[in-house]
C-alpha cells in the first residue's frame, strides 16, 4: 500500500551492481546487514576525525609552536570541508553512481590524513585538515544517499534511527581513543591511527558496498544540471521545511558540544570524569530514543507527529535550561541542568533521523543532492551557532541556552510553517528528472 502522500514503500533492493538480480528475503536481510555495518563506518569517520584529534589540542600548540586560536583553525577547516564537500559530492553521486565518488573520495581522505601526520608546520596542517574534510564528506553524503537507494517510506525512516546507534557512539568513544593514542606516542599518531582505519574502511567498501544507483536513474548533465536540481531542491517548500528543521535542530545539538565542556567543567566546578559520564549518558539517551523512534514509533506513529513530538521536547527542555541558567529558579546545581541537557540531547533521536527520512523521501531521483544539501545547512547552521555559545564571557551559560532555544523555536517553526503536516497531500514525491515533488 502507498505511503501517504503517494510513495510506494519498497523493501530494500539487492545491493549489486545489476539490479535486475532476484530479491530473495534472506538474500536482502543479509545484505541490509551488511550495508548497516558499512554504512555506519561511514557515518562514525567524520566525528572520529574531528573528535579523536581533542585532546591532542594542547600538544600541537606546543610542537608547532603557534597561538591556540590558529590550532583552533584546524578544527574549523575540517569543519568547512565537511561542509562544503558535500555539495560537491552529493551531485556527482547523481551522476556517477555511488561507489566511484565514494572511492575517490575515501583515498583522498587517506592521503590527506597520512600528510597531517607529518605536517610540519600549521599552515600545512590546516590546509591538509581542509582537505581531509572535502574528502570525508564523500562518507556523509553518500552514505544518506545509499540508504535513499535502498529504502522508502518507514523502512528508510528506521535504517536512520539504526545509523544513529553508531554515530552517537562514536563522538563518545573518539575522545577515549584519542586518550589512549597520546599515551602512547604524540598528537601525529593519532592521524597516523585515522589513516588507518580510513585505509580499511576504504578496503571495505571497495569489497563489500556494491553500486546502488542503477544507470537509468543516473543524471547525464554537468555543474549547470547539479545546480538546476538543487535550485529546484530548495523551491520544494516541504523539502526546504525538513532541512531546515533539521539543520537548526542540528545547531541546538552543535550548541551543546562546543558550551557544554566549559558550561559543566568550569561553571559548575564538574571533574572531567564527570564531565565524560555525563557527555556519555547524554549520547546513550539519544541512541535509546533514536531506537525506540526505529523500533517502536515507526510504522506506529506518522514519521510527522513523531518529529513534531521532538522539536517539541527540544523546545521545551531549552526553555527550562535558559531559565535555570538564567537564575529565574534561583541557584541551581549541576543536577537539574544536566537532567536538561539529557532531555534534550535524548529528543534529537526523534528529531534527526525523521527530518531526513522526510526530506529524502521527496527526492529518490536526485538523493545525492538532497542529502548534500541537508548535510550542508546542517554542519554551516552548527559552525554559526558554535562560537555564539560564549559570546557572554565565561561566567554564565545563558548563551548556550539561548542558542538552543532559538534553534529548538525556529526549527518548530519551519516544520509548522513550511512543511505543514496537518493539511499536506503530496503527489508523486519526485519527477523523473530529479526534481522535488510539486506543490499545490
Amino acid at each position: 500500500m502507498p505511503e501517504r502522500g503517494g510513495q510506494d514503500t519498497q523493501g530494500p533492493i539487492p545491493t549489486t551492481a545489476d539490479a535486475r538480480a532476484p530479491r530473495a528475503g534472506a538474500a536482502v536481510r543479509r545484505t541490509s546487514l551488511l550495508v548497516t555495518l558499512v554504512l555506519g563506518g561511514l557515518t562514525a569517520l567524520p566525528p572520529l576525525s574531528m573528535d579523536m584529534y581533542l585532546p591532542a589540542l594542547p600538544e600541537v600548540t606546543d610542537a608547532l609552536r603557534s597561538p591556540a586560536a590558529t590550532i583552533q583553525l584546524t578544527l574549523t577547516a575540517c569543519l568547512a570541508g565537511m561542509a562544503l564537500g558535500q555539495l560537491v559530492v552529493g551531485p556527482m553521486s547523481d551522476k556517477w553512481g555511488r561507489r566511484r565518488p565514494l572511492l575517490i573520495g575515501m583515498i583522498v581522505y587517506v592521503l590527506a590524513t597520512a600528510v597531517c601526520a607529518f605536517a610540519p608546520n600549521v599552515e600545512l596542517l590546516i590546509s591538509f585538515r581542509l582537505l581531509q574534510g572535502l574528502a570525508g564528506a564523500a562518507g556523509i553524503v553518500i552514505a544518506r544517499a545509499v540508504v535513499r537507494d535502498l529504502y522508502d517510506g518507514v523502512e528508510m525512516a528506521r535504517f536512520f534511527s539504526t545509523l544513529m546507534l553508531i554515530s552517537g557512539v562514536a563522538p563518545v568513544i573518539a575522545p577515549l581513543i584519542g586518550g589512549q593514542v597520546l599515551r602512547l606516542t604524540d598528537w601525529r599518531g593519532v592521524f597516523a591511527v585515522l589513516t588507518v582505519v580510513g585505509v580499511l574502511l576504504t578496503v571495505v567498501v571497495f569489497r563489500w558496498l556494491h553500486e546502488t544507483l542503477p544507470v537509468e536513474r543516473r543524471h547525464s548533465g554537468g555543474v549547470k544540471e547539479a545546480l538546476r536540481t538543487m535550485g529546484g531542491l530548495l523551491k520544494d517548500r516541504v523539502f526546504t521545511g525538513y532541512m531546515l528543521a533539521g539543520g537548526l535542530a542540528f545547531a541546538a545539538l552543535f550548541a551543546y558540544i562546543s558550551a557544554s565542556p566549559f558550561v559543566v567543567q568550569e561553571i559548575y566546578g564538574a571533574s572531567p570524569q564527570t564531565f565524560s559520564l555525563l557527555f556519555g549518558l547524554n549520547s546513550v539517551g539519544l541512541v535509546v530514543v533514536g531506537q525506540i523512534n526505529g523500533k517502536l514509533l515507526i510504522g506506529r506513529v506518522s514519521l510527522d507527529k513523531v518529529l513534531g513530538f521532538g522539536l517539541a521536547v527540544i523546545a521545551v527542555a531549552a526553555t527550562a535550561l535558559l531559565l535555570m541558567t538564567s537564575g529565574v529558579f534561583g541557584e541551581v546545581g549541576l543536577a537539574p541542568v544536566a537532567a536538561g541537557l539529557f532531555v534534550l540531547m535524548s529528543a534529537m533521536g526523534l528529531a534527526m533521523p525523521n527530518t531526513n527520512a522526510q526530506a529524502l523521501m521527496r527526492t529518490p531521483n536526485a538523493a545525492g543532492s538532497a542529502s548534500a544539501l541537508l548535510g550542508t545547512s546542517s554542519f554551516l547552521v552548527g559552525a554559526v551557532a558554535s562560537p555564539l555559545v560564549g559570546i557572554a564571557g565565561e561566567a554564565t551559560a545563558v548563551p548556550m541556552a539561548v542558542v538552543q532555544l532559538a534553534s529548538a523555536v525556529a526549527a518548530l517553526l519551519c516544520f509548522l510553517l513550511l512543511c505543514r503536516p496537518w493539511q499536506r497531500e503530496h503527489q508523486s514525491p519526485s519527477s523523473a528528472s530529479g526534481g522535488p515533488a510539486p506543490q499545490k
